[in-house]
């Protein structure tokens, strides 16, 4: 669908639901598209994929009303608009401290008069639009989501949550965890009680907040605390996990 509606979404401050790929074929999107995404996470900061393998998942996401959202490797110009320009309605900059740095990748992500993105939307075509269809909506209907990781974006919060021009904080609490000494301890006193503050001081500041739990029970917990805009686990992880139970189960029933 062609505008995405999510950017309304976000301002109507509706919960909105997510799930890790955990490849880039065709078929495998198709199968993550089905399950009812209001949008999904496509890793490149971690995962071993480029750019190259994910545009025509972009697309397809699109045609399904899903929003799909590349975490990008690191906030440079070249990286945000390549994910842009395949189809991504969202992009994720990854470890974004301090207010200069979001307004960089603001820079990156918008078209002029806003930023200074260069013009050459490659999903356009097989999406069936013309360019000057994405010209004249991409900067309304595209999101930019800055991820809060480490103590020094937390310490400069209020400066961040003031910038313009970009929609949603998501809180990283694996990388939060480092930061603040307690590494891989999301649940530690430290990083909750971050995450707390952040989500009294972003509702206060009319700011989308979002995070992600391999535990679709720590995400239901969160949603609850304002984190509106969940990525919830991987649909390989909650299917393997369920597989597991139920082979579990046949062998305690018919040991």
């Amino acid at each position: 669908m062609y505008p995405s509606n999510i950017k309304q979404r976000i301002q109507n401050n509706e919960v909105l639901l997510s799930t890790a790929f955990f490849g880039r074929e065709p078929h495998v999107a198709s199968a993550i598209y089905q399950t009812g995404p209001d949008w999904v996470w496509i890793d490149q900061e971690h995962a071993p994929w480029g750019t190259e393998s994910v545009g025509i998942t972009c697309v397809m996401a699109r045609q399904a009303g899903v929003a799909a959202v590349i975490r990008v490797p690191w906030n440079t110009p070249g990286d945000i608009k390549k994910a842009y320009d395949s189809g991504a309605v969202g992009v994720m900059v990854p470890q974004v401290d301090n207010p200069d740095e979001l307004r960089d990748a603001v820079r990156y992500a918008k078209y002029p008069p806003i930023g200074e993105r260069g013009i050459a939307p490659w999903f356009a075509a097989p999406l069936g639009v013309t360019v000057p269809d994405v010209i004249k909506h991409a900067n309304d209907e595209t999101i930019l989501i800055i991820q809060m990781e480490s103590v020094e974006a937390y310490e400069k919060l209020d400066e961040i949550l003031a910038v313009e021009h970009y929609d949603v904080l998501l809180v990283g609490p694996a990388d939060l965890s480092a930061s603040l000494g307690v590494p891989g301890q999301i649940h530690h006193a430290k990083v909750e009680n971050v995450m707390l503050d952040v989500a009294k001081r972003a509702k206060a500041a009319g700011k989308m907040l979002a995070c992600t739990f391999a535990d679709p029970e720590d995400a239901r917990r969160w949603i609850r605390e304002g984190y509106r805009m969940m990525n919830v686990s991987s649909t390989l992880a909650l299917g393997t996990i369920q597989t597991q139970k139920i082979f579990e189960e046949f062998r305690e029933e018919f040991a």
